[in-house]
């Protein structure tokens, strides 16, 4: 960063260096008066031509003296100045003290209906105010990252913000280089250098259905294109039917995924045509129809990701599980060659049961990490389907790109209610998907393929998937003992700003009865403790707070129904891992 605390920019004192960007840093800043500003520093030097006018001015800065409107940071000032012989333009907004949409995503994975329609709604709001203007402006970049709530607002009240790449309407086409914006919330035409309000309109599809469901739409891997091919690439994929992942979605109705197709049309002339029109869609005022040149096709929804991260090592305990897992699996996916020799393949599938917010997922995900391949993870609405066969249909699917992608893990949660015990369910459709998922399961691990399903009530899963051949490593997971209780405070206060000498023997002795889960949530209502009060570290004081606040979410009557199904489950005690 160019500039640190209380050093002045232009009339302004910097309060806080926020962040460093390609071509900008922006800072929080405070004015004569002491009222807190947002002001975006900006090299002449880095921008590129197309973020200058024909006659030289830089686009953001005039376009940024148009912003008033509620769901816009509004104006202040700009300025010019020069530093350390290099020339520089600011502009000053209000500060907002909020999140991006993309920072909520991050936790949240995905968002529910009512708040994606909220959010769009905010998001068309300013866009009909900026493209109405007597001088339209295009925003050209509607990422999450440039949405921003209000944190002291509710969600109407979004701003979009960052017109970085901004134009006005009345200005020649210019190309974006993809390399500096996410092409995958483009219009096909802006690939060409065209910008119009329905490309803005377009992004804003794109935004309403990542919110939905947590992926892009015709997301492609680009790293295994050449940075000449990726366009062409980007652009056939834009071609094919728009998938819809999951059509269990609560409120996700037909006219909802009518909109998004609408937005995200191929051909503009099928696309709404004003954000004003878009917003009357969302309302309900107007129905819409399924776009002529658009097609939609029902997928499973497990969300596809390459594990990367610190595998094992990010996991407390556990550690007779992780020696298990490393013989039976990593081992032999490390040295296939000896294990062709002996005829050995990957486990076909693992149980981990138990007690809620033990790590049963958590620990799935590290895994995934250490072994270092593909992860796909699947709730039970990502294989439902309002059509006759369509769940066994989505289930064969979701298998199938598993084993495209192999080595795989396949990681079913709540798995009891995807492979109930067809004894106690008289639905024909639910019996069919059962048995689907047993025929999937057969000798999976064969394929690249193993299936690691979580669950607490292992009682309610139809026993013919847990036999041999299908999910048969079954573990217990329990509650943390005290040595794990140590180990999950260590992991998850490390990289925060915390205090000296912490007495971690102290804090598992006060959690004891808590679930990792728990744990988490104390770490965190710590940390929100301290950016509250304005404190510096994290303290041994404030931690012991937030253990008082938060209460246990498992209660010992739980625990002792989860053990007496242990001991009761398939007629055996399964094996027990210990933390």
């Amino acid at each position: 960063m160019i500039f640190e605390k209380k050093q002045k920019i232009g009339n302004y004192t910097v309060a806080f260096p926020h962040k460093q960007g390609a071509y900008a840093e922006t800072y929080r800043v405070k004015d004569d008066n002491g009222r807190i500003l947002f002001l975006k520093l900006i090299s002449f030097a880095k921008l590129n031509a197309s973020q200058y006018s024909a006659d030289g001015k830089i686009i953001e800065v005039e376009v940024a003296k148009s912003l008033s409107h509620n769901n816009l940071c509004g104006f202040v000032d700009t300025g010019t100045m020069i530093h350390r012989g290099q020339q520089y333009a600011y502009i000053v907004t209000d500060f907002i003290s909020g999140e991006t949409v993309a920072d909520k995503m991050g936790r949240e994975e995905t968002l529910t209906v009512y708040e994606t329609k909220q959010i769009a709604r905010s998001v068309l709001s300013a866009l009909s105010f900026v493209h109405s203007l007597q001088r339209p402006i295009i925003h050209n970049e509607v990422t999450l990252q440039n949405v921003l709530i209000d944190l002291s607002g509710e969600l109407k009240d979004a701003k979009l913000i960052d017109f970085g790449h901004a134009r006005f309407l009345d200005l020649p086409p210019s190309k974006d280089d993809i390399g500096n914006i996410n092409p995958f919330y483009l219009a096909p035409e802006r690939f060409n250098g065209v910008c119009s309000v329905l490309s803005d309109l377009y992004s804003v599809g794109v935004m309403m259905y990542q919110m939905i469901f947590g992926m892009l739409p015709w997301f492609i891997d680009l790293s295994q294109y050449k940075s000449a091919d990726r366009v062409r690439a980007i652009l056939a994929r834009k071609c094919s039917p728009l998938q819809i992942p999951s059509m269990n979605v609560f409120e996700l109705d037909e006219q909802l995924i009518n909109i998004m197709g609408k937005a995200m049309a191929y051909d503009i002339n099928d696309r709404f045509q004003t954000a004003d029109e878009f917003i009357k869609a969302l309302d309900g005022a107007v129905n819409v129809e399924k776009p002529k040149t658009a097609s939609f096709k029902e997928t499973p929804s497990g969300k596809k990701t390459k594990k990367i991260g610190n595998g094992f090592a990010d996991v407390a305990g556990m550690s007779e599980l992780k020696e298990q897992l490393q013989s039976d699996v990593i081992d032999l996916l490390k040295n296939p060659g000896r294990a062709k020799e002996l005829g050995l393949s990957i486990p076909n599938g693992l149980l981990f049961y138990g007690p809620p917010g033990c790590g049963k997922t958590f620990f799935a995900e590290r895994f995934a990490e250490e072994i270092g391949c593909n992860y796909m993870y699947v709730l039970c609405s990502d294989v439902a389907s309002p059509y006759i066969h369509g769940g066994q249909e989505k289930i064969a699917n979701l298998f199938e790109e598993a084993r495209k992608n192999a080595p795989t893990i396949l990681f079913l949660d709540e798995v009891e209610a995807m492979i109930m015990d067809r004894s106690k369910h008289n639905n024909v459709s639910e019996q069919g998907e059962v048995n689907e998922f047993l025929g999937q399961l057969n000798n999976c691990g064969s394929e690249g393929v193993m299936v690691i399903a979580a669950t607490n009530k292992p009682n309610l899963i139809d026993p013919a998937a847990l036999r041999a051949g299908r999910l048969e490593l079954k573990y217990y997971i329990p509650q943390p003992d005290k040595e794990t209780r140590i180990q999950l405070f260590k992991v998850g206060l490390k990289g925060r700003n915390t205090e000296l000498g912490i007495n971690y023997d102290r804090l598992a002795d006060l959690t004891e009865n808590r679930v990792s889960s728990d744990i988490t949530l104390i770490i965190d209502t710590a940390a929100r403790i301290v950016f509250r009060k304005k404190i510096e570290k994290i303290t041994q004081a404030i931690i012991e707070e937030a253990i008082t606040q938060i209460q246990p979410t498992v209660s010992p009557d739980e625990i002792r129904k989860c053990e007496r199904i242990r001991d009761e489950f398939i007629g055996k005690k399964p094996r027990k891992i210990g933390f």
